[in-house]
């Protein structure tokens, strides 16, 4: 049986990963399985200065589940994603509005389970990834909470995420966000392991059957308390990190940076295996 030595960052959420070396992630056939365990307990993995190559990390990762295909995006690697502001990036756009609270993949059909980023080229300021739990922020609630939210349902846009970036949007840009799929979720998720978890983020539009004010009040209160004094971890990059996250149990964003400055993560992700309901 594979053994980590794990440090825990909060109460809640982050684990450090100490005495580990990227040889493992091949030759470790147990590693899988200790990750997975440790990420249902922890939430985030931190590999500090792994340097593991793409190559390593998608085998590994293949054995987590079965990654996505980003083969028509840079770097045109099949199972990995770059994520950087240069002008050439299709995404770049779009990747500004990461610095929002957000759950990966809130307007797919099924969200991503796991998502593992890799720092190739840090930024000299700024930058850091924050993370924090949504199934401590379930625990939490009142019991009165809990029943007053069970059957609440919350309709995600691409519009809402983006407008908190672009409060002026062109012609243009209102015609693209409103061809992208809007999404219908319950606030409460109750997973297939019977935990529970808030479905929170920047894609969050209005609660249905809510006044919509009301509504947008009420998550804006949730996400505050989700990610309230303690409950997060932040992360601050070197260059060969690899962080390794449940994207169905947590919010994340990064942290402002000067993106006129080079900065470059490689991102992997194990796709979803439940809806949300």
């Amino acid at each position: 049986m594979s053994t980590l030595i794990l440090e825990e960052i909060t109460e809640t959420t982050g684990a450090m990963v100490n005495d580990f070396d990227a040889e493992r992630l091949t030759a470790d056939e147990h590693l899988p399985d200790a990750v997975s365990e440790a990420l249902e307990t922890f939430g985030v993995l931190i590999f500090p200065k792994l340097n593991a190559s793409d190559e390593a990390l998608v085998r590994f990762c293949r054995k987590l589940g079965t990654l996505i295909d980003f083969s028509h995006l840079p770097p045109e690697t099949a199972e990995v994603m770059e994520i950087s502001f240069d002008p050439s990036n299709p995404n770049a756009e779009y990747f500004a509005s990461n610095r929002f609270w957000h759950i990966d993949g809130l307007l797919d059909e099924i969200a991503p389970k796991t998502s593992i980023l890799t720092a190739r080229v840090t930024s000299e300021t700024g930058g850091e990834t924050e993370f924090a739990s949504t199934y401590a922020a379930y625990d939490d609630l009142s019991a009165d909470e809990k029943e007053l939210f069970a059957d609440l349902r919350v309709v995600h846009t691409f519009e809402a995420v983006q407008r908190m970036t672009y409060h002026d949007p062109t012609p243009a840009q209102l015609e693209e966000w409103a061809s992208r799929t809007v999404r219908e979720h319950p606030l409460v998720w109750e997973h297939d392991s019977g935990r529970r978890s808030l479905v929170l983020g920047a894609t969050a539009s209005h609660i249905v059957g809510m006044d919509v004010d009301k509504g947008r009040s009420l998550l804006a209160d949730l996400r505050d308390r989700t990610t309230g004094p303690g409950k997060v971890c932040r992360h601050s990059w070197s260059e060969g990190d690899t962080v390794i996250w449940d994207n169905t149990g947590l919010v994340h964003r990064v942290c402002d940076f000067d993106h006129a400055k080079p900065r470059v993560m490689h991102r992997s992700t194990v796709a979803g295996q439940e809806k949300i309901k």
